[in-house]
């Protein structure tokens, strides 16, 4: 029940709704409870013609004696026709239970026409929340998480809230009205019989409670398996090309099928155990109502206390008050499993952000300086990537990082745009500790290029588009010739409007590579940083590439993380890594005279 106290939380927006919602209840359980207390007059015109007559109107006494009141001031109203036509005073009775059941059923729109706004926004603002946050939560997060999961957590785990938990929202006025206002007629029927009801209800609550106790376990491990077969799906479609170029078909179609085999025994078992909760709930209700007639019997046959139209009446209100009931208890079966749901939602939603901004955060509007790495450590897991790590990178230089795979290079392009933070030391720009900064501020002024091109299935102008918004096509096309990329791109049928697929898929990897350029050139920041921009590249892309990238870096301040060292000879500083920790720098001609850790990273490569 924590979770769902949790959820309400996001109707708070749609309190005029709510309050819509428990007015319309309000009559609509009202009416509800009015129209069945109705059918005494007619029971008794149909069934006592010889009881006595009320020829005079009743006088109200207080609210002990309101259901002789209401009985006989009905009576009374009905006797004005019984005695000349006995047709008309039915035709009264049966008129005042149309418009009761009418009005009930008008509020009874009102109530699901309010809350049709109250849940969807509820679900709305959940869904875009948890959306937001996965956005928001660093990169750390989700290297411990399965891609899957998330994506269940984003689309299944709120679509079993929409329909699990969130119409319990329903119930919270409806139901429980329906209850109180059923009871109060009871009570005022009947009393004896009404406390004798009573002493099965909480018999009732044990037993469906019961059934209802491991609901939640079940969901969750549904709803886990359905991050897991995501996660299988997501995989096989990133790497259709290896499963099929190592004829792996079997073992994903095995692995896909052991994860639907978990799903549909998980799936069998919750199910089962919600379709017991229907029956079970009629059944005791139909329990119930037998005893209800049992002693009601005695009531009316042996002790005479109650009379027979209001004994059927009373009947027709204990039916009625084991409609809401086994709404609650379904809702209350629904909020079980939804809990799971809620929970793996709320884990998203609760989850530590260690990069968060510091309160009164600096905006940083320009670079002026310098970057400087002050002895800076780091670690992903166990063992430093980094030790110690210091460098000063002046404003419009060009530094470039080498290295062995596994020497730290991409780390510092991690930490540099902040995905992560640093264990140990400091990273400073223009004197300022970029913790210091707000995360925004700072990586407006980055431009980065990764190995990967990463594109998405919009058109180029609208990827391109992406670090500045407001640009015009000029600029795009400006952007584009800068990064040898127009050449190719006007001749795309649509040219700067082309779709160019999931990932760019319609484009090679060199093109894909050049608009990913073009993007940090539109964008124009003053630091760029490119991780290893031509490794994936044949010679004649990186060629093309290369010239793009000498475009772009001109006037600008550079980090270059380089695997050819063909396209770093001309940087201002070339930084030599092995381990965590640097090595040699200096310029390439410098390094080439050492004859050192350099000197044979180029002797394993040939020069054009």
């Amino acid at each position: 029940m924590k979770q769902f106290f949790n959820i309400l939380q996001y109707a708070k927006p749609y309190k005029s709704y709510a309050i819509g919602h428990i007015i319309s209840n309000i009559f609509y359980a009202l009416f509800g409870a009015l129209s069945f207390v109705a059918l005494i007059p007619m029971l008794d015109i149909l069934f006592e013609k010889n009881s006595k007559k009320i020829t005079e109107a009743p006088v109200y006494e207080g609210i002990g004696h309101l259901k002789d009141f209401y009985k006989d001031y009905l009576a009374y109203q009905v006797n004005q026709y019984a005695e000349s036509a006995p047709q008309k005073a039915l035709l009264l009775v049966v008129g005042l239970i149309i418009i009761l059941f009418l009005l009930k059923n008008i509020f009874g729109y009102l109530a699901n026409y309010f809350m049709v706004f109250l849940r969807n926004g509820v679900v709305r603002d959940l869904r875009n929340k948890v959306y937001e946050r996965t956005v928001e939560l660093p990169l750390s997060y989700f290297s411990e998480q399965r891609k899957g999961d998330i994506m269940a957590r984003v689309t299944q785990d709120v679509a079993t809230l929409q329909y699990s938990m969130l119409p319990a929202l329903e119930l919270i006025f409806r139901e429980p009205l329906m209850i109180i206002f059923t009871i109060t007629m009871m009570l005022i029927i009947s009393a004896k019989l009404t406390l004798f009801v009573f002493v099965f209800i909480p018999l009732s609550g044990l037993i469906i409670s019961r059934i209802g106790r491991s609901l939640k376990r079940k969901s969750d491990r549904v709803q886990k398996e359905q991050g897991v077969l995501l996660s299988t799906l997501e995989e096989t479609l990133t790497g259709l090309r290896i499963i099929k170029g190592f004829n792996a078909e079997d073992k994903f179609n095995d692995r896909f099928q052991n994860s639907t085999n978990r799903f549909f025994n998980f799936s069998n078992k919750l199910l089962n155990r919600q379709n017991l909760a229907s029956p079970t709930s009629e059944f005791l209700g139909i329990l119930v109502i037998s005893v209800l007639l049992w002693y009601g019997g005695q009531l009316v046959l042996v002790d005479g206390s109650l009379d027979g139209s209001s004994f059927i009446a009373y009947i027709g209100l204990a039916y009625n008050i084991m409609v809401p009931a086994k709404a609650i208890s379904r809702g209350l079966y629904n909020i079980k499993q939804g809990d799971a749901a809620a929970e793996r939602i709320q884990e998203i939603v609760d989850a530590p952000n260690p990069l968060k901004d510091k309160e009164n955060a600096l905006v940083k509007t320009g670079f002026d300086a310098e970057i400087v790495f002050e002895n800076v450590s780091f670690k992903y897991d166990k063992d430093y990537v980094l030790k110690n790590f210091s460098l000063t990178i002046p404003k419009g230089e060009t530094v470039a990082l080498v290295g062995q795979s596994g020497s730290g290079k991409s780390t510092i392009a991690n930490l540099v745009t902040r995905f992560y933070d640093v264990n140990e030391g400091r990273i400073l720009i223009d004197g300022i500790d970029i913790r210091e900064l707000t995360t925004y501020s700072l990586r407006n002024q980055l431009g980065i290029v990764t190995q990967d091109a990463i594109l998405f299935n919009d058109s180029i102008k609208n990827n391109l588009k992406l670090g500045k918004d407001n640009a015009s096509d000029e600029a795009i096309i400006d952007a584009l010739k800068v990064a040898n990329a127009w050449e190719f791109v006007k001749e795309l049928p649509e040219g700067i409007d082309t779709n160019i697929g999931d990932s760019g898929n319609k484009l090679s990897g060199g093109q894909k590579q050049r608009l990913s350029i073009a993007r940090a050139v539109l964008k124009s920041p003053p630091i760029m940083v490119l991780d290893e921009a031509t490794s994936a590249l044949d010679t004649e892309s990186e060629r093309l590439v290369q010239v793009a990238l000498n475009n772009m870096m001109k006037n600008k301040t550079s980090i270059v993380i380089a695997h050819r060292l063909s396209t770093i000879q001309n940087a201002d500083n070339i930084v030599v890594m092995s381990k965590g920790e640097i090595v040699e720098k200096g310029k390439h001609a410098q390094l080439i005279a050492k004859q050192g850790v350099y000197q044979k990273l180029v002797e394993m490569q040939s020069f054009e």
